[in-house]
């Protein structure tokens, strides 16, 4: 079984859980979390590029010069797309750029995700994350007595609003509730933060 330590927010050690091997301890399958993560970014594109062909550039309505006996190459219309100010050849045009990933497989790729910080001691969990005030200052302090360094994925509910506010002037950190958690944050992030209840809900979506 998966057992990690919970710390207090002054990075004091107390009791220990046990999380579900299910979800936070399988095989990593690094090709369907590749496949989500390719997922997210083009579902992050517009898609809104946009060339013009020959048909829509304006001008180029009459033949330039008649066919035969000028000597020069034969043209039927100075927005042909050799031509400067002519149309463009297979040019882009909108589209999207989603495609489709099966349900267990987004599941399997978050599960690798976060089996991944918990095998490579990425993850840290905490009882609660409630600050008294949302100051900055005094939330780096927090985290210094936790250990944490680098990017810092934070994962807890909507209601702790001063951990929004003290978190939003860093720019190495990223807060998140837990039915927002995926696979692009947990593998941009080196560290996970999370509290007891957060865990609980992830169990308790993914199991």
């Amino acid at each position: 079984m998966a057992k990690t330590q919970v710390l207090t927010l002054k990075g004091e050690t107390g009791k220990e859980i046990t999380l579900n091997d299910e979800i936070w301890n399988i095989e990593i399958n690094e090709i369907v979390m590749s496949d989500a993560i390719k997922l997210q970014l083009a579902s992050l594109r517009q898609g809104t590029h946009k060339t013009k062909d020959r048909s829509e550039v304006s001008g180029g309505g009459r033949k330039p010069w008649r066919q035969k006996g000028t000597g020069r190459a034969r043209q039927g219309s100075t927005r042909a797309p050799h031509w400067t100010g002519g149309g463009i050849v297979f040019g882009p045009t909108p589209r999207s750029y989603n495609f489709k990933m099966n349900k267990k497989e987004r599941r399997l790729a978050l599960k690798s995700a976060l089996s991944e910080k918990f095998q490579n001691k990425n993850l840290c969990v905490v009882e609660n994350l409630e600050l008294e005030t949302p100051k900055t200052k005094e939330f780096n302090t927090i985290l210094d007595g936790l250990k944490l360094t680098g990017k810092t994925l934070i994962v807890t509910d909507g209601e702790n609003g001063n951990v929004c506010l003290a978190a939003r002037n860093v720019s190495n950190l990223y807060v998140i509730e837990p039915t927002s958690i995926n696979v692009l944050d947990l593998v941009s992030a080196d560290n996970l933060l999370i509290d007891v209840a957060s865990v609980n809900k992830i169990e308790e979506v993914l199991k």
